[in-house]
C-alpha cells in the first residue's frame, strides 16, 4: 500500500502558517519549537511541527526537503514516532551557520548525530526504511544515489506515525517545503 502527501494526514502541533499544494507542503515553523528529551540540556520539548499518518508494519518513507534555514537549530526532515518518549527525526539542521545532516533517536533520552555538508544545500532527499526492528536512514543530494546515514532500533510496536517535521528552537521561524512525500508499505 502506498500513501502520498494528502489531506487525511494530521498535525501534532499545527504551525500557524502552512499550505498544501498538489504534491508539496510549505510550512513556516513557529518560534520556540523543538523535539528533544533530557540529554545534555536537561529539558523536554515536544512542540515541533509533525504532519503524519499512522503506518502498520514495514515501510519506506521518502521526501525532498527545501529549507530557508536562518537561525541556530532550524531543522526540517522526516519523523517516525511511537509516542512522546520514543521517536526519531532526521534531516537538515543549521548549526554554526552550516547545514548539518542530523539524526536524533529518542528512547526516553535523545541522542544526536550530525554530519556537516560541504556546501549549504538547495535541497536534500531523505528516506527512512523500517524493516522489523531495524530503521535505516538514507540521504541523497540528487534523488538518485542514496547513502546510508544511520541504522538504529526504535521499537517493535506494529504501528508508528510517519511524516514530515520542522522546528525552530532558537529562531523566529523559517520556511521549509516538502515535496513528493511517499510512504510505501511492503
Amino acid at each position: 500500500r502506498t500513501f502520498y502527501l494528502n489531506k487525511i494526514m494530521q498535525w501534532l502541533n499545527e504551525p500557524s502558517d502552512w499550505k498544501l499544494e498538489n504534491t508539496a507542503i510549505k510550512v513556516t515553523s513557529d518560534p520556540d519549537t523543538d523535539f528533544w528529551r533530557k540529554t545534555h540540556y536537561g529539558f523536554i520539548r515536544d512542540t515541533g511541527h509533525f504532519y503524519y499518518q499512522s503506518v502498520t508494519g514495514n515501510f519506506t518513507a521518502e521526501v525532498k526537503v527545501i529549507g530557508k534555514y536562518k537561525d541556530l537549530y532550524d531543522q526540517a526532515g522526516l519523523m517516525l514516532r511511537v509516542d512522546e518518549s520514543n521517536w526519531l527525526k532526521c534531516g537538515i539542521e543549521l548549526v554554526d551557520n552550516i547545514q548539518q545532516l542530523s539524526v536524533v533517536v529518542t528512547r526516553d533520552y535523545s541522542d544526536w548525530s550530525i554530519l556537516p555538508m560541504a556546501d549549504n544545500l538547495g535541497a536534500i532527499w531523505l528516506k527512512i526504511t523500517r524493516q522489523d526492528e531495524a530503521i535505516e536512514i538514507y540521504y541523497s543530494l540528487d534523488s538518485q544515489q542514496y547513502n546510508l546515514l544511520r541504522m538504529t532500533y526504535l521499537s517493535l510496536v506494529e504501528t508508528v506515525d510517519v511524516g514530515i517535521m520542522c522546528a525552530s528552537p532558537k529562531g523566529e521561524g523559517f520556511t521549509a517545503t516538502f515535496e513528493k512525500l511517499k510512504i510505501q508499505s511492503f
